[in-house]
């Protein structure tokens, strides 16, 4: 029998019961006559707290909770890929077929399709030996991913009988196992499990490789580890959301997980819309392929915020045991915050600063700290990258949410308001930027890219680095008064600004750039600092290099010279002798 208790308070999505029903810590629970789903979050001997994902208008004090006796959990099955969920693994197409355009309160829809038979193509045999994670099957569940049905974490065990291959669905029993003590269990394709729990690993490995993006101020500059964190802080309008587009859209990883947690509707319809009409440029596939959507827009229950995180975490950690690599986009951490401290003003905990709770950064800790390259408990290799976006309020870098986040992400991507004015995208700012994996990466681009891949890279930040000093003075006196020397730095600042920190997402071969095009034009920005240094080491005034016209063609490079026609780096080259042996001639 299913243990129940009397609401006794609401306060908005915190509900109160008297007395002790014997609810358990973070038990799923249906509120109401409505059965409204919640989490129970506080427990003592006088009074229960459970914190409501639904609307808790019209709920009177005296109606019934009835407990689950399971924690909130997700299913974890095929059919979890190009699927569209709401903060608690509901499918908003299946919803939308019972209450229309707007989730109606209570609606209890199957997470994932029951009926729907997967061709399935068994990998056990009768007599062999399993193990937690251990793969007893393959589903090719969209066209770019095959998905493999392992072993439930808590099995161990001998195959007893198995199913034939064919078309099974996700509730029928595939395999029976002996289990260790005795006892027979059998298995299908589906797993629960709490999205508060992370799932077990066998190691976790040092970040060795870079998670590549195609873009280039992200991949040359400030680089991400697969299995890293990352956070995007900028202000409103600065292009947070467009960057994780474009990570999503063209990075090396095999899964995406996009959760808009709290976001506007406008914007997550926006990225409804853009992933169903991409295409993988890996596969020639649609991008929603190896795509899932959490969309949990900001007209939604607060609380939902609060789950709709650690969904997307767990629905990645299920792909990573598989051998996969999985990048999480959560956007916006922010949003998640705020919904932490609504909460926590609810349950009438003392604020810490901004009114956010005192526990803001061991939950934000707890969350990235899920992310990692593993050795999964079936000898693969996988990874979670998390990339949370942060909404600092006016842009200000120095609130809670941020300075958390900073203290545990090794990569930090800036954004700032003043480029993203000026049209220059991404707008991460190279100074206020910084990341942690670059020394861990250097084996790694020296070995795939070149070995003078990280060299050329520090020389870039270091007249970047220039120029901002130099700007200082410019602001002061006017540029004229500056040495040729120094002229040059501010001249080859801007090459380096404009022909490779701004990048064009609508261009169809600067919107994503391979490794070896970013090194090459890094290769040709100094060769054409280095010549033009020695001309105005003979005396050459920078204006006279500018007449020629050679910083602008350089510039356009990125436009010019297709991703698939690295060989026309070396006309660059030419190009740039000849106009240093112009210069000489004419000036001798």
């Amino acid at each position: 029998m299913a243990k129940t208790g009397e609401i006794y308070g609401i306060n908005g999505p915190v509900v109160s019961i008297l007395g002790d029903p014997g609810f358990q810590m973070n038990e799923m629970v249906y509120v109401g006559k409505e059965n409204l789903v919640g989490e129970v979050i506080g427990l003592t001997s006088e009074k229960t707290t459970i914190q409501v994902y639904e609307e808790t208008s019209g709920i009177k004090p005296g109606e019934v909770v009835t407990g689950t006796g399971a924690p909130v959990s997700v299913t974890l099955a095929p059919g979890i890929l190009s699927s569209i969920f709401d903060g608690i693994e509901r499918p908003l197409n299946e919803i939308a077929k019972t209450s229309g355009h707007y989730i109606s309160r209570g609606v209890s829809v199957e997470s994932l399709d029951p009926d729907k038979k997967w061709e399935t193509h068994m990998t056990v045999k009768k007599g062999d030996r399993v193990f937690p994670g251990s793969i007893i099957a393959e589903v090719p569940e969209t066209r770019a991913i095959t998905h493999k049905v392992m072993v439930p974490p808590d099995v161990e065990g001998y195959i007893l009988e198995v199913v034939p291959d064919g078309s099974y669905t996700i509730g029928q029993e595939l395999v029976t196992v002996q289990l260790i003590d005795g006892t027979e269990r059998k298995l299908t394709m589906t797993q629960k499990w709490p999205i508060r729990v992370p799932r077990p690993i066998a190691k976790r490995f040092p970040a060795t490789k870079p998670l590549i993006t195609g873009q280039r101020i992200l991949d040359t500059m400030f680089p991400l580890a697969k299995g890293g964190t990352a956070a995007i802080p900028g202000g409103f309008g600065t292009g947070k959301t467009m960057t994780q587009h474009q990570i999503a859209k063209w990075s090396d990883a095999d899964v995406i997980i996009y959760i808009g947690c709290g976001e506007r509707g406008n914007e997550m319809t926006q990225v409804l819309e853009e992933f169903t009409e991409l295409i993988d440029p890996k596969s020639g596939n649609p991008l929603m392929d190896r795509t899932t959507l959490i969309a949990n827009t900001s007209n939604m229950p607060v609380a939902a915020r609060e789950a709709s995180l650690y969904s997307g975490l767990t629905l990645a950690e299920y792909y990573r045991d598989m051998g996969y690599h999985v990048a999480i986009m959560a956007d916006s951490t922010s949003r998640w915050a705020e919904a932490l401290r609504e909460l926590s003003g609810r349950l009438e905990e003392m604020p810490a600063e901004e009114g956010f709770p005192a526990y803001l950064a061991s939950k934000l800790s707890a969350f990235y700290e899920r992310a990692g390259m593993v050795q999964n408990l079936n000898q693969t290799e996988g990874s979670v990258t998390i990339i949370g976006a942060v909404s600092p309020q006016g842009g200000d870098f120095s609130e809670p949410v941020t300075m958390n986040t900073k203290r545990f992400v090794r990569c930090f991507w800036g954004l700032d308001k003043s480029l993203a004015y000026a049209r220059h995208f991404p707008a991460i700012h190279w100074l206020t930027s910084y990341s942690e994996y670059i020394n861990d990466l250097a084996p790694w681009y020296t070995d795939h890219v070149s070995k003078k891949f990280v060299d050329y890279r520090n020389r870039l930040m270091a007249l970047l680095n220039q120029e901002s000093n130099l700007m200082e003075i410019v602001k002061l006196i006017g540029a004229d008064v500056l040495p040729d020397d120094q002229k040059l730095v501010l001249e080859i600042a801007r090459v380096i600004r404009l022909g490779f920190l701004q990048q064009n997402a609508f261009h169809k071969d600067d919107t994503s750039v391979p490794m070896e095009k970013q090194f090459k034009m890094m290769e040709v920005i100094l060769y054409l600092y280095k010549k033009s240094r020695a001309l105005v080491g003979m005396g050459m005034p920078v204006s006279v290099l500018r007449e020629e016209k050679i910083f602008d063609r350089i510039i356009s490079i990125k436009y010019d010279v297709p991703n698939d026609r690295l060989d026309m780096f070396d006309d660059y080259m030419k190009q740039i002798d000849q106009f240093y042996d112009r210069v000489v001639e004419q000036n001798a």
